[in-house]
């Protein structure tokens, strides 16, 4: 995935850009950047490697190396970014979040229309960072660029340039599934993805750009460069997933909305869960533990933490590349607390179940501590497609999900037919998939949230809401 946080203002912004990106920190673990301008030293940059070692700590010494009252910053879980550019449009620093389909197909038309050539990476990749300017150089202004860039990619780019006049341009992606925000301070603007970072930083946010809007952001104001469009796409597993429980996004908290999705939930099978005689709900850390208190508070079953997490120096179990090594780290930081767990019949919520590896994990982690039954829900509907608009997932073949494969191994490709039936659990097929993975899993029962209990959660227009990675649908 990856999140940016810019800024510009009357005084030197660099504290707030190192600290706003600071808190984009969960949203990418392989690099991050800073890049500021000032009149005597114009554009200056700096990128590290993020993998073993916090943002924070890489950067400590930014405020001696870099100044300026203009600034933007990334994190990134993919190329090295920002990039410093200079191009007929001028001298500027560019980084972007989203994903790019059909990035190959680009090189191959712009190197043969143009003859020019990319700086690679490690096998011949292009940094992707360099592909969106060059769309963006094709024309005669910033704006007419990202426009045309925006409607040539398939996927989702959301992008931030800081100029070499300190003005800083922002653009979110066609059709809105990122959020991009800004906020205004005392004497300046900043533009953020997480609308918390803003708040702790003294900025009050304004409003969400539209989907495909394009602003230049100075000390002064916000000046419009591109209207939105009025078709919305937002991802919905932001609410659900990888959204920060202080954001905001479209006015939506998340942790509200994760409150509200375990209600939903538990009041939708509140008859059914009678006899199951659970002693505890409990969620799995950390974003399944907000839809569980839902759960808890509209089940009346009392909320516990069966487990706890240690994470003063695993503070993500992502982390490692492998995901052999993701899985041993995951294992490796959860912390019994027997007294809710021996001889207990216990409800987990999760917020997803996407490859179900860890999920195993935790499941036989409470058995061999005790527990009598251990029953499973999920705060979202069975991932039957991997997302094609952003980079927060590893999956890179769909029948590495585990609610596909089950398909496949329940009725073969043709089985792939049914997927809608698959996805409803009142369908003779959905309790088939739902029996099956509970098979799999070692737990007494599986059942998921209905993607219509997901999107009365966040509380959006359906038609406003992107939940291709459920039903295929864009």
């Amino acid at each position: 995935m990856g999140g940016f946080f810019g800024a510009v203002g009357k005084t030197d912004v660099i504290s707030s850009v190192f600290y706003g990106t600071d808190y984009h920190s969960h949203l990418g673990v392989k690099r991050g950047g800073i890049a500021a301008y000032n009149e005597e030293d114009g554009l200056q940059r700096e990128i590290h490697n993020i993998e073993n070692s916090p943002f924070r700590t890489k950067f400590a010494d930014i405020f001696d190396d870099m100044s300026g009252c203009s600034a933007i910053g990334c994190i990134s879980d993919s190329d090295p970014q920002p990039l410093l550019i200079r191009s007929k449009l001028g001298k500027y620093a560019i980084c972007i979040i989203g994903k790019i389909n059909n990035a190959e197909e680009l090189i191959k038309e712009y190197l043969d229309e143009y003859g020019g050539h990319f700086d690679t990476l490690s096998g011949s990749k292009v940094n992707l960072t360099e592909l969106v300017t060059a769309l963006i150089n094709h024309k005669d202004s910033f704006a007419e660029g990202i426009k045309f860039a925006q409607s040539v990619i398939d996927g989702a780019a959301s992008i931030l340039i800081l100029l070499d006049n300190g003005n800083i341009i922002a653009a979110r992606d066609k059709f809105g599934r990122i959020p991009v925000l800004v906020g205004r301070g005392e004497d300046g603007y900043c533009v953020t993805f997480e609308s918390f970072a803003a708040y702790k930083l003294g900025y009050k946010i304004e409003r969400d750009l539209g989907p495909g809007e394009v602003v230049e952001l100075t000390a002064d104001g916000v000046n419009v460069l591109v209207e939105p469009q009025k078709e919305m796409k937002v991802c919905s597993f932001l609410w659900t997933y990888y959204g920060y429980p202080a954001s905001c996004y479209e006015g939506v908290n998340v942790e509200y909305s994760r409150y509200r999705n375990g209600e939903i939930m538990a009041s939708d099978e509140l008859e059914e869960i009678k006899n199951y005689n659970i002693d505890y709900v409990a969620g799995v850390p950390d974003s399944g533990t907000p839809h569980a208190i839902g759960y808890a508070r509209e089940s009346k079953i009392p909320f516990a933490r069966p487990f706890i997490k240690y994470t003063p120096t695993w503070s993500r179990s992502f982390t490692p590349a492998k995901q052999s090594e993701r899985n041993k780290v995951a294992k490796a930081k959860l912390l019994p607390v027997e007294h809710f767990i021996d001889g207990k019949n216990l409800l987990f919520v999760d917020d997803s179940i996407v490859r179900g590896t860890q999920l195993k994990g935790t499941v036989d982690f409470l058995y061999e501590n005790g527990a009598k039954e251990v029953h499973i829900r999920s705060a979202c509907p069975p991932i039957f497609y991997s997302c094609k608009y952003l980079n927060f997932t590893r999956s890179t073949n769909e029948m590495e999900l585990i609610a596909r494969s089950i398909i496949v191994e329940l009725e073969g490709e043709e089985g792939l037919k049914y997927i809608p039936e698959y996805a409803d659990g009142k369908t003779e097929r959905g309790k088939n998939l739902r029996k099956k993975m509970a098979e799999k899993f070692h737990c007494k029962t599986i059942d998921f949230q209905s993607l219509e209990g997901l999107c009365k959660s966040i509380g959006i227009d359906r038609c406003k809401l992107c939940t291709y990675c459920w039903n295929g649908k864009d």
